[in-house]
């Protein structure tokens, strides 16, 4: 009886240019995000870490910078290890997808566990960003976004813009904007084309009723706000969890799958 032999391990092209495209995609955006973030520190006129830190609140370009720092490191071990069936950039791509989802999958688990903890976190975070409101341009258009899309003021109502020198109605501000709050926090009025930023002066020196007697302003706080939104949403927030977690599993299954043939290759299995 004849005995053939044949190399039956071979890599999947398939699978390897399949993690290369996906991975190609991410590096550029990776790049990109990182072209973002010098930009806006340049036009804020902060380009050496001392004048960075000395920002005062919450950057939300550093949450541009850790994701395209990210999303760059992922998407060049992914490429480069794909392509040219490196083992090790492999194994680091899988291994920091791994975490990623695992700190996902935790902090998810500890929020859901930890609701009233996390929610005063939010709250006093919220409520300290607030007073830097005038001092970056960048919080100011997060803080601006957020109220004007969820409808809401402040974190817990109107009366945190007392933490803003801009903003608070003590006896020493002189400010003309002296116990209003940002136009973000007005109702919309269909009849205007052009938005009023005068529309909060002074309205936080009515009472609690003439205040919300007024419907000038919105009144929940926007934790609160959350907090109903989500309930609305949560179709689509759970939805986009799983689509992220299976491409995250997807990614690392097509990782672990070239490492295997390019280590059965190497091993000269024979069929």
């Amino acid at each position: 009886m004849p005995h053939y032999k044949y190399q039956g391990a071979q890599v999947s092209c398939v699978f390897k240019y399949v993690l290369f495209v996906f991975n190609i995609i991410f590096w550029l955006a990776g790049a990109g995000l990182l072209a973002i973030t010098f930009w806006a520190w340049n036009e804020k006129g902060v380009l050496n870490i001392q004048s960075i830190t000395d920002l005062n609140g919450f950057d939300p370009v550093w949450v541009v910078l850790v994701v395209g720092l990210l999303t760059f490191i992922l998407g060049f071990t992914g490429c480069i290890g794909a392509l040219r069936e490196n083992i090790c950039l492999l194994k680091s791509f899988s291994l920091i997808i791994g975490t990623i989802f695992t700190v996902e999958l935790a902090a998810g688990i500890l929020a859901f566990v930890f609701q009233d903890w996390v929610k005063q976190k939010v709250q006093n975070s919220i409520q300290e960003n607030i007073g830097a409101y005038r001092n970056d341009i960048d919080l100011q258009n997060l803080i601006d976004a957020v109220q004007k899309y969820m409808q809401c003021c402040g974190a817990a109502d109107p009366n945190d813009w007392n933490n803003n020198i801009y903003f608070n109605c003590s006896v020493e501000n002189t400010s003309r904007e002296r116990c209003g709050v940002p136009f973000s926090c007005c109702l919309p009025d269909p009849a205007q084309n052009v938005v009023n930023t005068q529309c909060g002066y002074d309205i936080r020196s009515k009472s609690k009723e003439q205040l919300e007697d007024s419907q000038k302003i919105f009144i929940k706080g926007c934790v609160q706000a959350f907090e109903d939104w989500l309930p609305r949403n949560i179709y689509l927030v759970a939805g986009t969890f799983l689509v992220i977690a299976f491409l995250q599993m997807f990614s690392i299954y097509l990782a672990r799958s070239l490492i295997s043939d390019i280590k059965a290759i190497k091993a000269g299995w024979r069929y």
